[in-house]
């Protein structure tokens, strides 16, 4: 699956030859594809309070005037074709059990980069303007066809009185007409631009690429949580001052001495990152099941026929650090590692196998928060 998926070459050498150096056009990437979500689907969720969408109307001719309304959007916004328009539905992966399907056939690359699955819906010559993001992303061709510019120009120059990024100055060195199940891989950096031919469906398969700032901050941050310094502000030797509204050199010095105490190891680095990247968007709630099974009951169906991670929950882990769920760091016996790197890999626990006690009331846990969901029939 995954050859065909890259067009006959392996996860391996498109890593090598592709990821973050050039764009990698596939056709038929997905035979028969025509997009996991229907056109009623998508104007349902973007109409929804609860999922995040943005309807776009772009203007090439006159950029400053383009448009961007976010959701919930309005049924009476999703008519009309006088004007292109364009909306985009965020984290379809979250509502659709398809969307999370397709957005797991990308594992490939680690599940700590993968982001979300979004989907555009547009109307004949909808788009939003040529534009590159800072991230890695792939367009997969649903209903419908797309015509797609590509750019790797240095010039970043946007139109500044725009609601979008929208380049100034797009020069496209390749263009491409995209038919359904057709992929496209773009690199960060790559100015793209994209133009409906006729009503159309995309699915893009984004990737987190925090800056060096957003780490920094989220490292001080979940650092101040977890930092304990001894110490307190003295001044037994104190000095009479002519100015009282002096800072003297002897206060900045102690507190320097005292601030010296902030140290982290590369373990705390760890730890930081499986926070980090597990964390839930503010976005996000759980739903726990209601009413929930017994643990007795839930044993006895799990053994019979497995459970799946909630779309919403992120397992990661690492040597350094071990494992972490939604933000939380897991304490687990070393003896039910592997079992839980299964199913942070898998994201499902399968019928029938064998699980220790501690896991399975761990993951009855899960299942009372909403994290896990059993499955009703043996897969």
């Amino acid at each position: 699956m995954l050859t065909h998926l890259l067009g006959g070459i392996t996860p391996q050498q498109f890593l090598a030859e592709y990821w973050q150096k050039k764009p990698l056009h596939v056709r038929q990437a997905v035979p028969g594809f025509t997009g996991v979500a229907s056109r009623a689907e998508i104007f349902d969720l973007a109409c929804d309070g609860d999922v995040e969408s943005r309807l776009v109307r772009y203007r090439a001719d006159a950029p400053e005037t383009s448009t961007v309304d976010f959701g919930p959007q309005r049924r009476t916004q999703l008519r009309g074709k006088k004007t292109p328009w364009t909306v985009l539905v965020q984290g379809l992966n979250l509502w659709v059990p398809a969307g999370d399907a397709l957005l797991h056939q990308f594992d490939f690359i680690p599940q700590a980069r993968l982001d979300d699955l979004m989907v555009s819906y547009a109307v004949d010559g909808g788009g939003v303007g040529p534009h590159f993001d800072n991230y890695d992303v792939f367009l997969l061709q649903g209903f419908g066809r797309r015509r797609w510019q590509l750019s790797n120009q240095e010039d970043r120059s946007v139109h500044e009185d725009a609601p979008l990024r929208i380049l100034k100055h797009f020069q496209p060195v390749h263009d491409w007409v995209m038919d359904p199940g057709d992929l496209l891989y773009l690199p960060p950096q790559w100015a793209h631009n994209g133009i409906a031919i006729g009503e159309c469906t995309t699915y893009s398969i984004g990737f987190k690429s925090p800056t060096a700032q957003e780490l920094a901050v989220g490292f001080l941050d979940w650092l101040s949580e977890h930092l304990a310094l001894e110490g307190m502000y003295a001044d037994p030797d104190l000095a009479w001052q002519d100015n009282s509204a002096e800072i003297v050199p002897a206060m900045v010095d102690q507190v320097a001495r005292m601030l010296t105490g902030i140290r982290w190891a590369r373990k705390d680095i760890a730890d930081f990152l499986g926070s980090y990247l597990t964390e839930p968007k503010p976005t996000i709630f759980f739903e726990p099941p209601d009413p929930p099974v017994d643990e007795e009951t839930f044993a006895r169906t799990l053994a019979a026929n497995g459970a799946v991670l909630d779309p919403r929950s992120l397992l990661l882990w690492s040597e350094t650090a071990g494992f972490h769920l939604n933000g939380e760091a897991l304490t687990v016996d070393a003896a039910d590692h592997a079992t839980l790197k299964q199913l942070a890999h898998q994201r499902r626990v399968p019928g029938s196998g064998k699980l220790s006690p501690a896991i399975v009331q761990l993951l009855y846990c899960w299942y009372e928060d909403g994290f896990l969901h059993l499955q009703e029939n043996a897969a």
